[in-house]
């Protein structure tokens, strides 16, 4: 326990501390010159996180009026509160999206004079598809409904399944991603895994009537593409399975490189599905198209080699890691082959000099 008297601090004491601050903020200043990834102080103003995730907040008061928001809402005061909320939004949204283009500019070296317009623009466009999300958010709920035993009724759901979070955050994010707005929509779904646990890229293609079981861990891909009718239980991954570069090093984009789940599918809790690999449902018996071919082919050719026809080659279409397992085989067979060739040859030869007289070989 300390003393009184060692309680008593010399202010010539503390500024020993004190007056080692401005080296220290040299450096830091100089670091920011230096390294320009992590320092945003010489741009154009960049997208708020906080206010984009009070749109967030605004937008699920529109999806699910009555649930979110203001509530106590009724036919007479319906039209002027959601009237009210619109025009309220179109102002916050059509900033946050005038300040992501105006970044985009800055980063690319350009000059953008009509971000601002660009800006109202693009939020009037989005806000004309609040009608379209309630209409197929109805139908994800539903399908939390229909596909949970647990579930005791449609607000229930609403208000407590996290899936419903994540999967309203996505479709809202998706929208603005297919309009082309940077930035945003990834703030939005990295938000909404922040709190969920449920990770969904933005650019993921998702039908309707979409189910995601409990969540946690939940991982789908940009260029995951899912049907209609798909039910999903936690910690399922439908990610990629390598990721190809150029002759730089650098990473190849905007190829496909993750699953497409078609209609009517269940996977369950914790699978990995990984590459542009096709799950279909087929008389009860979920495939994995462009998975299990190949592998039925290395199989299949395995076998062969084993029963002695050591000349099997397997097709390679592609260069991700079954292609490369494809790739390894071939050369294993054609090595055990060319072993083969000289064992023949090996025995041939002894069976000569056996065959040969030993009056001959004397002669030697």
């Amino acid at each position: 326990m300390l003393t009184g008297d060692q309680c008593q601090v010399d202010i010539e004491f503390t500024d020993e501390y004190r007056s080692q601050l401005p080296s220290l903020i040299d450096k830091i200043v100089e670091s920011c010159e230096k390294e320009c990834t992590l320092a945003n102080y010489d741009s154009a103003m960049i997208p708020s996180k906080e206010s984009v995730i009070e749109i967030l907040e605004d937008l699920k008061g529109l999806l699910f009026p009555g649930y979110f928001g203001h509530q106590g809402l009724d036919p007479y005061s319906l039209r002027y509160h959601l009237g009210n909320e619109i025009h309220h939004l179109f102002e916050k949204l059509a900033s946050q999206i005038s300040r992501s283009i105006r970044h985009e500019c800055r980063r690319l070296h350009s000059l953008c004079t009509l971000c601002v317009d660009r800006g109202q623009k693009d939020a009037l466009a989005f806000l004309k598809k609040i009608p379209y999300l309630r209409q197929i958010l109805s139908g994800d709920v539903q399908a939390a409904y229909d596909g949970d035993p647990a579930a005791k009724s449609l607000d229930e759901i609403i208000f407590s399944y996290p899936c419903i979070l994540a999967i309203t955050v996505y479709r809202v994010a998706h929208e603005l991603h297919l309009q082309g707005i940077p930035l945003l929509s990834r703030i939005m779904t990295e938000y909404a895994h922040s709190i969920t646990g449920i990770d969904i890229h933005p650019g993921a293609k998702i039908g309707q009537d979409f189910f995601i079981d409990h969540g946690t861990g939940v991982v789908i891909g940009e260029t995951t593409e899912i049907g209609d009718r798909v039910k999903i239980y936690q910690g399922v991954t439908l990610g990629a399975m390598s990721f190809p570069k150029d002759p730089q090093g650098n990473l190849i984009r905007g190829k496909k490189r993750h699953p497409t789940i078609e209609n009517d599918v269940t996977i369950y809790s914790n699978a990995t599905i990984l590459g542009a690999t096709v799950i279909a449902l087929l008389m009860g018996v979920v495939l994995a198209r462009t998975l299990t071919r190949p592998l039925q082919a290395l199989t299949q050719a395995a076998h062969n080699i084993a029963a002695g026809q050591l000349d099997q080659q397997v097709a390679v279409k592609s260069r991700d890691e079954i292609g490369q397992l494809a790739d390894s085989f071939n050369t294993m067979s054609q090595a055990v082959a060319h072993a083969n060739l000289l064992r023949k040859q090996m025995t041939a030869d002894i069976a000569h000099d056996l065959r040969t007289p030993l009056t001959v070989i004397g002669g030697y």
